[in-house]
């Protein structure tokens, strides 16, 4: 007869879990991808090392986890953000939304970006750039219909935004001591820069 786990059992290993990826969520905001050992994140969940195997095949399956979970929610904020108004109001929310929150956490949004990663973790990088590539490349598409915007490949030029944005915080990022106070030109600039690459009036040309 095979083993059936009770209800109970089953929530305390649900819990281990979720304890687990909070806690690798936490050293990654704090330490990169580098400081998320299992003996690191073990002892901040408070479990043993050996437990975290029960719930992942290796640190790499926890850091596509953790990376999962963290950048499903920015996807999320992005996409909310850019819901409603003009096209170039939509991009406007898109650069605002995602650089002022990289800014914001910036020794977790390299992480995210720009640290070395298992490939595992890499190739969920590009599932998600494609997330992102896809909001702008509607706000572009509605734009071009409506007469807002010059007609274009969309998916390239999204896609271009979406390479030049992440290469141009890199280098606020990687210092690890950057946020939107302390840099308060950034978004601006690459707001700016967005509009302008896709044919849109910025408010500063007009």
């Amino acid at each position: 007869m095979a083993y059936r786990r009770t209800p109970r059992i089953q929530a305390r290993l649900e819990a281990q879990r979720a304890s687990l990826i909070t806690a690798a969520t936490e050293i990654l905001a704090d330490s990169g991808y580098a400081g998320c050992s299992i003996a690191a994140v073990t002892a901040r969940a408070g479990v043993a090392s050996g437990s975290v195997y029960t719930h992942f095949r290796s640190k790499a399956a926890l850091a596509a986890e953790v990376f999962r979970s963290i950048v499903t929610r920015e996807v999320a904020a992005v996409r909310e953000a850019a819901a409603k108004g003009t096209a170039t109001d939509r991009i406007a929310a898109v650069i605002d939304t995602f650089a002022g929150r990289a800014l914001k956490s910036p020794r977790r949004a390299y992480a995210l970006l720009a640290e070395p990663v298992d490939p595992a973790v890499d190739a969920l990088r590009l599932e998600f750039r494609k997330a992102y590539r896809d909001v702008i490349a509607a706000a572009i598409d509605a734009g071009v219909q409506a007469g807002e915007l010059p007609p274009q490949n969309a998916i390239v030029v999204a896609a271009a935004l979406v390479g030049a944005i992440g290469e141009a915080l890199v280098g606020p990022l990687v210092t690890g001591a950057t946020d939107v106070d302390s840099d308060p030109d950034t978004v601006p600039t690459l707001t700016r820069f967005a509009i302008r690459a896709v044919g849109g009036n910025d408010r500063a040309d007009a």
